[in-house]
C-alpha cells in the first residue's frame, strides 16, 4: 500500500500543479480574486502530496522493500540506517523526486508567507512555479519513477555506490537542490513581471530574499560537495574543474551578479531589464546543470541516468522553459520602463562593474563546459577541457573583479568619489602590501603570483573591516559611540562585510595549499617512516576489519613532531562485494587551518602498501569562507528591511485592483 501510495500522491500532485498553473492565470485575466486565491491553496496541497510521496519512497529504503526497483538498486539490508535515508537521493529517481519536492516546497513557502505580494503577481509566480513542476512530475512519472516494483522480488538489493554511501550525502545534495531550485522563484518573479508588463523597485525587494535564501544554500552545498570530493575520492583534491562542478558554480556566479543587480534596482529603480534577464539566465542555468547530470550524456561520481529517453525528456523541458522565456523577455522586455541614470563612478557602477566580470566568469565556464560535448555531437570527436583553460581564463576575471570589491561600498549612490574610496581605504592597502611581503619572506622568493593574490586576499578583507569601521565611526569617535552605532547597523551591512570577507578567506586558502602543498606518494611497509613538511609518520601496520556491508583494510600511522608522539591517523580501503567496488576513506589531522592527509592505495606483492601522503596548509580556509560567506548572507535575509516597508505598498496595490 506504500508503494501504490506514494505513486497516487505523485499523480494528485501533477494534477494540483496541472490546476494551479492554469485556473490562476484566468484569474488574473479576469480580475477574479477567487480564482486568483486558487494558486496558494494549490500550492499548499501540492506540497502536502508530494511530501507523501517523498516520505512513502524514504519509509520504502528505510524497510527495504527490495520489490521496489529503486529500492533494489539502490539499497542493501545491512546498510546503516542514515545510508539507507540519504541512499534515496543517491539514485537517479529519488533525486529527482527530491528535486520537484524542493520546488513544491519553496511554492508552499511563497504561498503561505507571500501575503504581501499583490494578488495578481502572487497569482503569476505561483502558476510560473507551477509550470515547472507540471513539466518534473511528468518526467517523472513517465521516465523515472521511483515506485515501479519488481514482478519476483529478489531476497536482497544491489547497494548503493560506494562512493555515496557517507555523511556528505546526507547534506550536499539536500542544500545543492535548495539552492538549484530556489531560483525557481527569481525566474518565477521575472516571468510573472514580463506577463504583467511591471517591474518596480517594490519587485526587487519581494524577490531579493528569496534569491538571498538559494544563494545561501547554494553556496553551501557546493562547499560541501568540496569537501566531500577532498576527504572522500582519495585523490587529495577539492576542485577539478569537472562539467558537473562547472554545472553548480555557473547558476551561482549568475545569481551572485542577480544579487547585486537586484539590489541597484531596489535602492535606485535602475537595471530593470537586466535584472530581469539574470533572474531568467540564473535559472536556466540550474536546469542546464540538471540536464547535464540527469542526461547520461556525462559519465561522473555525480551523473545517474545512462538512459536516453530520459535525457531527451530533459532536453525537451530545457528548450521549452529557457526559449520559451527568452522568447518572452525578448517581446516584452522594451515595455518596462528604465529607472534613473547614474554616474560610472558610483556605487551603482561598481556592481555593474562587479555584473561584468562575474556573467564574463560565468560565460567562460559554460563554453568550457559545453565544447565538448557540442564538438562530439557535431564531429564525433572526444575532447576534454580540463584545469589549464579555465584556470587561464577564470582567474583573469576573478583578479580585477576581488581588486574592485572594497571599492563598492566605499563609493556613494548615483555619484561617487574614487579619490577619496581610495584614501578611506588606504590601511587596508598597507595591509595588503605587508602580507605581500610577508608571504614573500616566507616562501623565500619562489612563485611570484602566490604573495601578490595573498596581498589581493588581504585586501578584500580590509576592504570588509573598513567598510565597517568607517560605517561606526571607528577611531574617530569614542569607543562607546562606535559601539553603539555598530548595534545600530543594518544587519545587511555586516552581512555584506562577512561576505566580502569571506572570498578574501577563501582565496588565501586556495593560494596556500595549490602553491606550498608538500606530499609523498610511494610504498610504504610496516615500521617505515617518511618526513613530510616537519612530520614523522611511522606505518605502525594494517589490520583487517568486518563493516556492516564492507570489509576494510585499515592501517595506523604514528604522528610525531621532533621525536615527540602527535596523533594517531588511520587512513583505510573500504571492499563492498555486492556491487564489487572499493573507496578510499581519507585520515585528516587538523592543526588550525592545516591540515595532514593520508590516503591508501593498493597492497604490493611484498606487503607493502602504497599511500598517498599530503600537509595542505590553510587548506580548511578553502571552506571557512563559503562558511562567512553563507552567514553573512543569512545576516542580510534578517535584515528587517526586507520585510518591511513594501506590505503598505502591496495593500495600496491590492485596494486598486479590487477597486478596478
Amino acid at each position: 500500500m506504500i508503494v501504490e501510495g506514494g505513486h497516487y500522491a505523485l499523480v494528485l500532485a501533477l494534477a494540483l500543479a496541472l490546476i494551479q498553473s492554469t485556473v490562476p492565470l484566468l484569474g488574473a485575466r479576469w480580475r477574479d480574486p477567487a480564482l486568483m486565491n486558487v494558486a496558494r491553496s494549490t500550492a499548499l496541497a501540492q506540497l502536502l502530496f508530494v511530501g507523501v510521496s517523498f516520505a512513502a519512497l524514504v519509509t520504502l529504503h528505510v524497510t527495504s522493500d527490495f520489490s521496489v526497483l529503486n529500492v533494489y538498486e539502490n539499497s542493501h539490508s545491512m546498510k546503516p540506517l542514515i545510508y539507507k535515508i540519504t541512499g534515496v537521493w543517491g539514485s537517479h529517481e529519488g533525486s529527482m523526486l527530491l528535486w520537484v519536492s524542493i520546488l513544491a516546497l519553496f511554492g508552499g513557502l511563497l504561498a503561505a508567507f507571500g501575503n504581501n505580494l499583490p494578488l495578481s503577481l502572487r497569482a503569476h509566480v505561483l502558476a510560473v512555479q507551477a509550470w515547472i513542476a507540471s513539466a518534473f512530475y511528468l518526467f517523472i512519472l513517465t521516465t523515472s519513477n521511483p515506485f515501479l516494483r519488481i514482478p519476483n522480488p529478489p531476497m536482497e538489493g544491489r547497494d548503493l555506490n560506494p562512493v555515496l554511501q557517507d555523511i556528505g550525502l546526507a547534506v550536499h545534495p539536500p542544500m545543492l537542490y535548495l539552492g538549484y531550485v530556489g531560483f525557481s522563484i527569481s525566474f518565477s518573479f521575472a516571468i510573472a513581471a514580463l506577463l504583467e508588463g511591471r517591474i518596480d523597485a517594490a519587485w526587487a525587494r519581494w524577490v531579493r530574499p528569496w534569491t538571498l535564501l538559494a544563494w545561501i544554500f547554494l553556496t553551501l552545498g557546493i562547499a560541501m560537495g568540496s569537501y566531500w570530493a577532498y576527504y572522500e575520492l582519495g585523490w587529495g583534491g577539492w576542485w577539478f574543474w569537472d562539467p558537473v562542478e562547472n554545472a553548480s558554480l555557473m547558476p551561482w556566479l549568475a545569481g551572485t551578479a542577480l544579487l547585486h543587480s537586484a539590489l541597484v534596482m531596489e535602492k535606485r529603480n535602475a537595471l530593470k531589464v537586466w535584472t530581469i534577464l539574470l533572474s531568467i539566465l540564473t535559472f536556466s542555468l540550474s536546469l542546464l546543470g540538471t540536464f547535464l547530470v540527469r542526461s547520461g550524456v556525462l559519465t561522473s561520481v555525480h551523473a545517474f541516468a545512462t538512459d536516453p529517453t530520459r535525457g531527451v525528456f530533459i532536453l525537451l523541458i530545457l528548450c521549452v522553459f529557457i526559449g520559451g522565456s527568452l522568447t518572452l523577455f525578448a517581446g516584452r522586455a522594451s515595455r518596462l520602463k528604465q529607472g534613473g541614470l547614474f554616474a560610472p563612478i558610483s556605487r551603482e557602477g561598481a556592481l555593474v562593474l562587479n555584473n561584468l566580470f562575474l556573467t564574463t566568469a560565468c560565460a567562460t565556464v559554460l563554453v568550457g563546459t559545453l565544447y565538448p560535448l557540442v564538438l562530439e555531437v557535431l564531429t564525433g570527436d572526444k575532447i576534454s577541457v580540463g584545469a589549464p583553460f579555465f584556470n587561464l581564463t577564470f582567474a583573469p576575471l576573478f583578479v580585477p573583479l576581488m581588486a574592485a570589491v572594497p571599492f563598492g561600498p566605499m563609493l556613494a549612490w548615483k555619484r561617487g568619489d574614487l579619490l577619496a574610496a581610495t584614501q578611506r581605504l588606504t590601511a587596508a592597502g598597507i595591509a595588503a602590501l605587508s602580507a605581500i611581503a610577508l608571504a614573500w619572506a616566507w616562501a623565500r622568493g619562489g612563485a611570484a603570483l602566490a604573495p601578490l593574490a595573498i596581498g589581493l586576499a588581504v585586501f578584500v578583507i580590509g576592504g570588509a573591516i573598513t567598510d565597517i569601521a568607517e560605517r561606526t565611526g571607528l577611531f574617530r569617535v569614542p569607543f562607546a559611540i562606535a559601539l553603539r552605532r555598530a548595534r545600530g547597523l543594518p544587519r545587511s551591512a555586516w552581512g555584506t562585510a562577512f561576505a566580502h570577507a569571506g572570498i578574501g578567506v577563501a582565496l588565501i586558502g586556495i593560494v596556500c595549499e595549490t602553491t606550498w602543498n608538500s606530499e609523498f606518494i610511494g610504498t610504504m611497509k610496516p615500521r617505515d617512516t617518511v618526513d613530510v613538511a616537519g612530520y614523522s609518520l611511522t606505518l605502525n601496520g594494517v589490520v583487517q576489519r568486518q563493516g556492516p556491508n564492507y570489509r576494510e583494510q585499515v592501517a595506523s600511522f604514528m604522528v610525531s613532531i621532533d621525536g615527540e608522539p602527535l596523533s594517531t591517523m588511520t587512513p583505510s580501503k573500504r571492499s563492498f562485494t555486492t556491487r564489487g567496488m572499493s573507496t578510499t576513506e581519507a585520515a585528516l589531522l587538523s592543526r588550525g587551518f592545516s591540515q595532514l592527509y593520508i590516503s591508501l592505495g593498493d597492497s604490493s606483492a611484498d606487503g607493502g602498501t602504497v599511500v598517498r601522503i599530503y600537509h595542505k596548509p590553510l587548506v580548511l580556509l578553502i571552506w571557512f569562507g563559503p562558511v562567512l560567506m553563507a552567514f553573512g548572507g543569512m545576516l542580510s535575509l534578517s535584515d528587517r528591511r526586507l520585510r518591511v516597508g513594501v506590505p503598505k505598498a502591496a495593500k495600496a496595490l491590492r485596494g486598486l485592483q479590487a477597486a478596478e
